[in-house]
């Protein structure tokens, strides 16, 4: 406990002041320049401990915890900014889960396959799977998240059926080979470790993947594929 308290006191510091010739000066009185007539002197006893009346800090351990203080905040502000889900009021279920999973396929950590059945704006009825690591890498996703928009499949997606036109396509993307012709249905294979997603409800999903059917109210159904993948060491 202590250490954590030392420890944030120091990290206190270093965000409170703008340089280490800052701190020291905090620590410098009036009359210490008085007696000494010299304000690199008085620094250098500061630093050395023999005055001020806060915590004893060298140099370089200021400057690493001010980069490292400086790095974080970057990360932080660079996150918000690529994040689209990042500050929006999310109640639906559905956006909910995207919003869970948005970093993990942004990194390529986890790459979902999103399965979506509803009706476009001419009221036909469509389905499709869509490759979300791949859709966030090309689309703005901030006016899904907002409300603005609805996340709906397209004739470019993995896979798109419309059921009124009878219209179907299929395409690989960036992270999925599609394979149509199989007697079981639908499998898509990953191209980076090769292992087969089975989208079959009745069946296993594979290995490293999960599937997770969500109640929606934007949406007729909605089911996620998460596939990890496996990194080689």
């Amino acid at each position: 406990m202590e250490e954590d308290n030392a420890a944030a006191a120091l990290n206190s510091i270093v965000t409170e002041f703008h340089s280490y010739e800052d701190f020291l000066d905090s620590q410098i009185t009036s009359l210490d320049l008085y007696y000494l007539e010299d304000e690199e002197l008085a620094r250098h006893l500061v630093e050395l401990g023999y005055r001020g009346s806060g915590e004893v800090l060298k140099r370089e351990e200021f400057e690493t915890r001010k980069a490292a203080a400086e790095a974080s905040r970057l990360n932080k502000r660079s996150q918000r900014q690529t994040l689209a889900s990042t500050g929006k009021e999310l109640k639906d279920n559905f956006l909910k889960a995207l919003a869970k999973r948005e970093e993990a396929n942004r990194s390529a950590r986890m790459t979902s396959i999103i399965f979506i059945r509803d009706h476009n704006a001419q009221g036909q009825e469509i389905s499709g799977y869509i490759d979300y690591s791949h859709r966030l890498k090309f689309e703005d996703f901030e006016p899904y998240f907002s409300g603005k928009k609805r996340l709906l499949p397209r004739s470019t997606d993995l896979s798109f059926y419309n059921w009124e036109t009878q219209i179907s396509t299929s395409n690989a993307s960036a992270n999925y080979q599609v394979i149509a012709e199989n007697s079981t249905g639908l499998l898509f294979k990953n191209k980076r470790d090769r292992k087969i997603l089975n989208v079959d409800p009745k069946a296993y999903p594979g290995d490293n993947s999960s599937r997770t059917p969500l109640q929606s109210d934007l949406y007729t159904q909605v089911v996620i594929y998460d596939h990890i993948t496996r990194r080689k060491t």
